[in-house]
């Protein structure tokens, strides 16, 4: 009778780890793409000039 809750928890176990690993993975995906669209905005908003590399 032990296999039964034995296989349970392994089973509870491995959901929440591949949950995480899932949102290990997706979580920085998202902030790196709204970092890269915000980065494009500004560069590209303004006078149309995007002045990259030079000091102000």
């Amino acid at each position: 009778m032990t296999a039964k809750p034995a296989k349970a928890a392994l089973f509870l176990i491995s959901m929440m780890f591949f949950a995480v690993l899932a949102l290990n993975i997706a979580v920085p995906a998202v902030i790196l793409g709204s970092l890269a669209l915000v980065s494009e905005l500004v560069l590209c908003s303004g006078d149309g000039v995007a002045y990259r590399g030079e000091a102000a």
